[in-house]
């Protein structure tokens, strides 16, 4: 697909932000998450990995997982590179149902105008027991903090998303998360010798490990399997008022016969009933 010469907005910030990892904080910030893509790739198998942005930063972490082939869908055309790549919408993919083996989003949803129909879309290519692996900035973290001070700065002008809210929408989308971490604990500002301290990220995933400036999730899709059940030809017993079943004559097609009970009078016991009074003749024959 050829873009258009005015990218939209949700392109223009995808690119900013493939150039914000080459800032100091930026990458801090991709040293840590190409760590945990290693960790979120263990037992990740298949044919085909669709990574949809993140530009070069991830590329050889994917193309060297133990999935055979990996697509880029980049936010731009990009003439240098290698490997396959696609550029296209994250909401429209154009790539068949029940395809690939792996979807790979790295903040593709804090930069995205719709991210629930980039989760549909993410749904819709993979096959049945496929894996979803993302990155995304947290919403409830000192990070979140900064875009009141910084709204237009990358990666502050993104639309910062909750691990909670996330989940939701996989599992309304049928996908289970099975693996799940929270990274970055270090200030978020560029410079500072909390930046990169290894003993405060420590501290931070022990003591405080909902406060992370990134979350990262791996769910895997669920199909369920219907048996089919075969139609029962026996026509159910309708239920009178009050619980009582409707009695039926089981292995004949007569109506069921119900004896009335007659009362019986003395006048009526001294004549006897019409059989009583029909006496056998001696010949064999029936008295009249």
């Amino acid at each position: 697909m050829t873009p258009s010469a005015h990218p939209s907005p949700e392109t223009d910030r995808a690119l900013q932000l493939e150039a914000w990892y080459g800032s100091g904080l930026g990458r801090e910030v991709a040293g840590q998450e190409l760590a945990c893509l290693r960790d979120m790739l263990e037992g990740v198998f298949g044919h085909y990995i669709l990574q949809v942005g993140g530009g070069e930063v991830f590329r050889e972490t994917v193309a060297t997982s133990q999935v055979r082939h990996a697509i880029i869908l980049p936010p731009a055309r990009q003439p240098e590179g290698l490997g396959m790549r696609i550029v296209a919408s994250p909401e429209a993919l154009p790539i068949a149902s029940d395809s690939l083996d792996a979807v790979f989003l790295p903040h593709t949803l804090d930069f995205a105008g719709d991210p629930r129909q980039v989760l549909r879309e993410a749904e819709r290519v993979l096959i049945p027991e496929g894996r979803l692996l993302l990155f995304g900035f947290n919403a409830l973290s000192p990070w979140a903090l900064v875009r009141l001070a910084r709204p237009g700065r990358m990666p502050w002008c993104g639309g910062f998303l909750t691990r909670y809210r996330v989940g939701d929408w996989l599992s309304l989308l049928g996908f289970d998360v099975e693996w799940q971490r929270m990274l970055v604990f270090q200030a978020p500002w560029g410079g500072s010798s909390w930046c990169s301290g290894s003993v405060l990220a420590a501290a931070g995933s022990r003591y405080w490990p909902a406060l992370g400036g990134v979350y990262a999730l791996r769910a895997v899709k669920r199909v369920s399997t219907l048996t089919p059940l075969r139609p029962s030809w026996k026509t159910r017993r309708r239920l009178l008022p009050g619980g009582a079943v409707e009695p039926t004559a089981r292995g004949t097609n007569r109506a069921p016969v119900t004896s009335v009970p007659v009362p019986v009078t003395p006048a009526g016991r001294l004549a006897g009933s019409p059989a009583e009074r029909r006496e056998p003749s001696g010949d064999g024959g029936v008295g009249a």
